[in-house]
């Protein structure tokens, strides 16, 4: 579950690059709605075990992630739609299926959950994820890394002539 939230926390991130087309208000997500994502995870993951249930509360813990921690840094009611989908997409008993793979997004290449059994391997796969992902793993259309790529050399270019 901590791989689902960084990768959550990364999308959500990488999709600032995009401006306009990524979020509609730029928001602040920032490692403290990470940390206290996090450690409302654990809490119910004790929780539920302490307690013996078979299930973890999942919609309470994306309300919690999603309209809380990260919610509350979302002005616009689109932005936060959008948010939340990314949630109920990542986070749900389906994470944990043996009978079938969990897929963040098969855009160039498969964003899985590591089935490592140590950190290192789970490090070692990390390493060996591109760094230069298309948009559809964001959620977004091609068409958005041509305006990124327009909006980058326009603000070289006016970097440049500035210096």
């Amino acid at each position: 579950m901590l791989y689902v939230l960084s990768f959550f926390h990364a999308v959500i991130q990488e999709r600032k690059k995009f401006g306009k087309i990524g979020w509609n208000v730029a928001s602040d997500f920032n490692m403290s709605d990470y940390q206290i994502s996090y450690q409302l995870i654990d809490l119910y993951l004790k929780k539920t075990h302490e307690s013996g249930d078979e299930v973890l509360p999942w919609d309470t813990m994306r309300y919690l992630i999603g309209d809380a921690m990260y919610g509350g840094r979302v002005t616009d009611d689109l932005d936060r739609r959008t948010l939340i989908t990314y949630l109920q997409e990542y986070l749900g008993d389906f994470i944990f299926d043996a009978n079938q793979t969990f897929y963040f997004s098969r855009q160039g290449a498969d964003y899985i959950i590591p089935e490592k059994d140590d950190m290192e391997q789970t490090l070692e796969f990390i390493d060996e994820i591109s760094l230069f992902t298309a948009p559809g793993v964001f959620g977004l259309h091609s068409n958005a890394e041509i305006a990124y790529y327009n909006n980058a050399g326009k603000a070289l270019w006016i970097d440049i002539l500035s210096m």
